[in-house]
């Protein structure tokens, strides 16, 4: 009869009710957990019958209304490593199943979330605060992604290695009102253990519009002259230049070995030098055949040097770690290099909302979300990468206090027809007295 089917559409609305309740009470409590996604409550009803001349009644149930692709507010934080979504998508992320030898065992299944809270752990691993693992696409020596292959982000290159110095590059002006006092500078080159030595250019003017450069090494093993050179500027060189400009190289003595002149071609020398661990080539860039730029001759009473650079690395050691807006993962070093070991993807679905939740702001794939889609930030549909920032809980509190207050009421309203029914039945019963 019509008062049973109250009675328990009533005990079903408590239930739905109470359901709602729970998923506001999990909202509040992680109003402030990063990158946790609220639940919403959905209201089904269902229909015992129904036609144009009776309705029975039904009953009510509660279901989880998801929200894992509505953004959170992404504020700035104080971890450097710290990073957030601009946009959809998600982190690709690894659990642990136990340790070997000191180090995590991962969990072959994918995990994914949207908490960006990462730092480093012990063993140099980039773990957010509940304990996954971020995952990137590994880097090879030149720095490019690999990007048929995840895997957890680890730090694990704490030195970079010396780079032995293979360049030098002048640029200078000669002056061409000088005498034929000698004219010294220095540059600087790295061996390969990454100690440095100095090497002495001397331009001597020999005749108009040439010069003679010698190149003096200290600390070659062998010997210190290295050789010396002729330079020949504008129409003294074969065929003439414009004036000012290095036209050739001549008269190449000792270990060095010149450019042949080309209009617009490199002017560079070559010389070798020996600090004890075998031969070392430099090559001595001066700009360009024809071309006023690098090593020049103008008018003047003065060599001034405009640049003198060098490549070749000391020894370096850790200095920190760095995540670049386009998700590369660099680690920097003490002697100005930086390195790149790995990209952070970001991971897209079809239906993120049907996701599967896990403990941590985690989520797993399933078959209604879609496959997971892994590409680059700020493509293909997913947001960008924001460092330096994290992504807030997407809870409203006073939203959530409004619904609490409806789901109260709702409640209470549900309590009185419990008891109207209750009071109905024992009248029914009592009509036989």
């Amino acid at each position: 009869m019509s008062l049973f089917g109250s009675l328990t559409a009533a005990i079903s609305g408590l239930t739905s009710q109470s359901r709602a309740l729970g998923n506001i009470s999990d909202n509040v409590a992680n109003s402030q957990t990063v990158g946790y996604k609220r639940v919403d409550t959905d209201f089904v009803s269902y229909i015992t019958q129904s036609s144009n001349t009776n309705n029975t009644p039904g009953a009510v149930i509660a279901r989880p209304s998801y929200t894992n692709s509505v953004q959170g507010t992404i504020e700035q934080s104080e971890a450097p490593l710290a990073l957030a979504i601009g946009g959809q998508g998600f982190f690709s992320v690894a659990g642990t199943k136990g340790s070997l030898n000191g180090l995590p065992i991962f969990d072959e299944r994918q995990f994914f979330t949207r908490a960006g809270d990462f730092g480093l752990d012990q063993d140099g691993y980039l773990v957010n605060g509940s304990g996954y693992f971020l995952q990137g696409w590994p880097a090879d020596a030149a720095g490019n992604p690999d990007r048929t292959t995840l895997a957890p982000i680890r730090l694990n290159q704490q030195v970079f290695n010396p780079v032995a110095t293979g360049n030098i590059q002048l640029a200078a002006n000669l002056p061409a009102d000088a005498t034929t006092t000698p004219i010294s500078t220095q540059a600087q080159v790295y061996d390969s253990l990454g100690r440095l030595h100095t090497v002495n250019l001397t331009f001597t003017a020999t005749a108009a519009n040439t010069w003679s450069l010698g190149l003096n090494v200290p600390d070659d093993v062998a010997s210190a002259n290295r050789g010396t050179v002729s330079l020949q500027f504008g129409n003294t060189a074969t065929p003439a230049v414009a004036d000012g400009t290095i036209g050739g190289f001549t008269a190449a003595t000792g270990s060095i070995t010149a450019a042949a002149a080309a209009p617009g071609a490199p002017a560079s020398l070559s010389f070798t030098a020996d600090f004890g661990e075998g031969a070392q080539t430099v090559t001595l860039a001066l700009g360009q055949f024809g071309r006023a730029q690098g090593l020049t001759q103008f008018s003047g009473n003065e060599f001034a040097v405009r640049n003198l650079a060098q490549d070749g690395v000391p020894l370096g050691a850790y200095a920190g770690l760095d995540i670049r807006g386009n998700g590369d993962v660099a680690v920097n070093y003490d002697n100005g290099q930086s390195r790149i070991i790995a990209r952070v993807p970001l991971v897209a679905f079809n239906d993120p909302e049907k996701l599967q939740r896990l403990d941590g702001q985690a989520f797993m794939r399933t078959v209604e979300s879609g496959e997971a889609r892994v590409t680059d930030a700020a493509s293909n549909g997913v947001g960008k990468l924001v460092t330096g920032s994290i992504e807030r809980s997407n809870v409203d509190i006073a939203t959530e206090f409004t619904k609490l207050i409806v789901a109260q009421r709702a409640y209470t309203a549900n309590t009185k027809v419990v008891t109207a029914s209750d009071e109905m039945l024992q009248d029914t019963l009592n009509m036989r007295r």
